[in-house]
């Protein structure tokens, strides 16, 4: 990580900044910049100052800077960059201080009080909140003292956290990026919720990675559930633009009975186990108001377990300051009694690698087997995948042989596995490293912004 410097303020009138002796090697500075905003300055080097500048009030308030911090410097044509400034995305706001994203304020007011520790600025954006003939946005901020609305200028780069399809969909709120990253060169990063069934589709040629990929068909006929219950025993039928494990079915064959069962969680919440003549008969009860051209039929696979019970793997990527992928988090799921998933909202439980394998060995094996596996998902799907991607929630399996499956891999990864009190370093982890890969393409943007149209393209 590159240096950090305290910014100290001064009630200086002129336009003059006061670096540390060090940074003269970066060359000649004229222009001072904090996210898109720029003002003319002269610079004075001290050998007093090490790691710190000083900064006359009257350019801080011009620039929109919060007047204390500490701050990356980026030197590059005359320019002296303050921040990086980091705007994250989202809709869903409240009129309300104490709370102004509603349920989800603790969620945001968790990434925005981390970003000091990296020498960044954030705030928390809506559509709403910009003003476009300006160039400013009033945006969110969480410190000490809570809550605080502040006017801040365009940022270098903006986190996308939109909390659902739907609303991803919404006409405004696309314009809204569309405006950012053409009209202002924004680099915009986690863009889009994936979807299965393309997943599937972009991955299952790959040669390095379609051995993870359980056998998946879209829109399934019964004559193929029938010949995939006769290969493998068990299939899942999953919505295709579903998350959270709702709506999922397992349906099982039994051939000493010569009848189907299904495993689901009804509309009341409650894990049912019902049986069936027929596939037919199986559809007729379960899929009244639902498309079967809506859902996937996926191989079934038998899973590690704990205590009888299935268990999957909730493993973390993210980008770091350098744009590379790196594992921040791995979790596993217990999934709960009579369960069709190992979510936590159907009774699942959220399990350490100590805690599945006691067993030094057993547990260096499935790290270095989870972790390579995502970094190499994670690597291959950022290749096919238009737009900069920061981070990525895989689930994945070991069945009973010791081999890896993926069963889902989400843009926007939901953060329940962080419940666990041994996970509460890997949740800091994570976070830092979705503000350290805004930090990596605000560099990006201010030294090789045409590599980030190419990397978008």
């Amino acid at each position: 990580m590159s240096t950090t410097y305290s910014i100290k303020i001064t009630n200086s009138t002129d336009h003059c900044i006061h670096l540390p002796i060090s940074t003269m090697k970066f060359g000649h500075v004229n222009t001072l910049s904090f996210g898109t905003l720029m003002l003319p300055c002269e610079v004075q080097y001290s050998k007093e100052l090490e790691e710190s500048i000083l900064l006359p009030l009257v350019m801080a308030n011009q620039l929109m800077l919060p007047t204390n911090g500490k701050t990356h410097l980026f030197f590059n044509d005359g320019t002296l960059h303050l921040g990086p400034l980091i705007g994250i995305f989202t809709a869903g706001f409240t009129e309300s201080i104490l709370r102004p994203i509603g349920e989800r304020s603790l969620f945001f007011a968790k990434f925005l009080s981390l970003d000091q520790s990296l020498g960044l600025y954030t705030f928390v954006f809506g559509a709403h909140h910009i003003n476009w003939e300006e160039g400013t946005i009033d945006g969110f901020t969480y410190g000490k003292n809570g809550w605080k609305q502040v006017t801040f200028p365009f940022p270098n780069s903006v986190y996308d956290r939109l909390p659902n399809r739907r609303i991803e969909n919404h006409q405004a709120l696309r314009l809204v990026k569309k405006r950012l990253t053409e009209e202002y060169s924004i680099p915009w990063y986690n863009p889009g919720f994936f979807n299965k069934w393309s997943i599937h589709k972009l991955l299952v040629h790959d040669t390095q990675v379609a051995k993870y990929l359980p056998a998946t068909y879209h829109t399934p006929s019964i004559s193929k559930m029938e010949e995939m219950l006769a290969s493998f025993q068990s299939i899942y039928l999953k919505p295709a633009n579903g998350s959270l494990g709702l709506g999922v079915y397992h349906l099982m064959y039994s051939r000493e009975d010569n009848q189907y069962y299904s495993r689901y969680r009804d509309e009341k919440e409650v894990n049912r186990l019902r049986k069936y003549p027929s596939i037919e008969h199986f559809l007729k009860a379960s899929f009244k108001d639902r498309l079967l051209s809506s859902y996937l039929a996926q191989q079934g696979i038998k899973l590690i377990r704990l205590d009888g019970k299935p268990i999957d793997f909730r493993i973390h990527t993210n980008k770091d300051e350098n744009g590379v992928w790196k594992v921040t988090a791995i979790a596993a799921k217990v999934a709960g009694k009579g369960s069709v998933t190992t979510h936590l909202n159907s009774g699942g439980a959220v399990k350490t690698l100590e805690e599945i394998y006691p067993e030094p060995q057993d547990r260096v094996k499935a790290f270095h087997d989870l972790t390579e596996a995502a970094i190499i998902l994670s690597n291959v799907i950022d290749d096919k995948i238009q737009g900069f991607i920061g981070e990525i929630g895989f689930d994945l399996g070991i069945d009973q042989n010791g081999r890896i499956w993926m069963f889902e891999a989400n843009s926007k990864p939901g953060r329940s596995i962080f419940c666990h009190p041994e996970l509460k370093d890997a949740d800091i982890l994570s976070r830092k490293a979705s503000l350290e890969y805004g930090l990596y393409l605000s560099k990006k943007a201010i030294f090789n912004p045409e590599e980030l149209i190419h990397e978008e393209v």
